[in-house]
């Protein structure tokens, strides 16, 4: 996508599964697999969406994909199946890791920050982006050095720990642009910390939603995520957050979808509808 001098991709890192009840919460599962079929072991499909920003003298991922630090036990767990790596995909569009500038963290979960860190040939844990400064919420951060007994499972250390050696992480204290025209907007929620990304560019405006609405089958209000430490939170901010949407008419990007990927918000009779505009199709 081109809005001016930015150029903005969404960039894969394949897919993978997860429980639906777990995606869904209290929603019954005769509502939510009518948009989300589960398979046998009642997974549904999810995507490994990031965003590249390219604009003047910034290439900026935010969010990483799952990466490739997991082993064959993992992989089957969590359904996870690509052809492309999100590396791979960089490089179809012409972008190395040395040449990123940025990674912005919506939170630090796995499957979110993977590809911060990967084991080089000698078997060391490195920094897959060798050049770039890595941003994350302060809170968030002091989190992931100390999880909760349900929460350990979804961070995991080997995703940041060479950024402990290196001057190449700052810390974020709320709604704070981070580079010109991209702007963290802490929601709560998912986690404590949680945020989207607001990106404002001269044509229109973007927003990454994170796991505040993981795909679009979560835009109504009361369909939030077993994942959610503060569902109520998740509640009393998503449709303040989706009302902004709609008038400022963003275009939403949703990191976790497998099929629409894109689209923006108009009101039906039975609330939020989301006119598609997926150019990954």
């Amino acid at each position: 996508m081109q809005f001016g001098d930015w150029k903005i991709s969404i960039i894969s890192d394949g897919t993978f599964r997860l429980d639906g009840g777990a995606m869904f919460g209290v929603v019954p599962k005769a509502l939510w697999q009518k948009l989300e079929p589960p398979d046998e072991i009642n997974r549904i499909h999810m995507g490994l969406n990031c965003l590249l920003i390219e604009h003047k003298d910034v290439v900026a991922l935010i969010d990483t994909g799952v990466g490739d630090k997991f082993d064959a036990k993992f992989g089957r767990i969590y359904g996870i199946e690509r052809e492309c790596t999100l590396l791979d995909n960089l490089r179809v569009q012409g972008i190395q890791p040395e040449q990123v500038t940025h990674v912005i963290m919506s939170h630090m979960h796995f499957d979110h920050i993977g590809w911060n860190t990967h084991y080089a040939e000698n078997g060391e844990l490195a920094i897959t982006f060798p050049n770039a400064t890595f941003f994350a919420q302060r809170g968030e951060w002091e989190v992931a050095q100390s999880p909760d007994p349900r929460s350990r499972a979804s961070y995991v250390k080997e995703n940041w720990t060479p950024l402990l050696q290196t001057e190449q992480l700052e810390l974020i204290d709320g709604n704070q642009e981070v580079i010109p025209g991209v702007q963290y907007h802490v929601t709560g929620g998912h986690t404590k910390h949680h945020a989207i990304l607001k990106i404002t560019t001269p044509e229109r405006i973007l927003g990454f939603m994170a796991d505040l609405v993981p795909t679009p089958s979560h835009l109504k209000t009361p369909w939030v995520m077993g994942y959610d430490l503060y569902p109520h939170e998740s509640m009393k901010v998503k449709p303040q957050v989706l009302q902004q949407a709609f008038e400022e008419n963003w275009l939403l990007i949703f990191e976790h979808s497998a099929h629409a990927r894109t689209g923006t918000l108009n009101i039906g009779p039975k609330g939020w509808e989301l006119e598609t505009g997926d150019m990954l199709k």
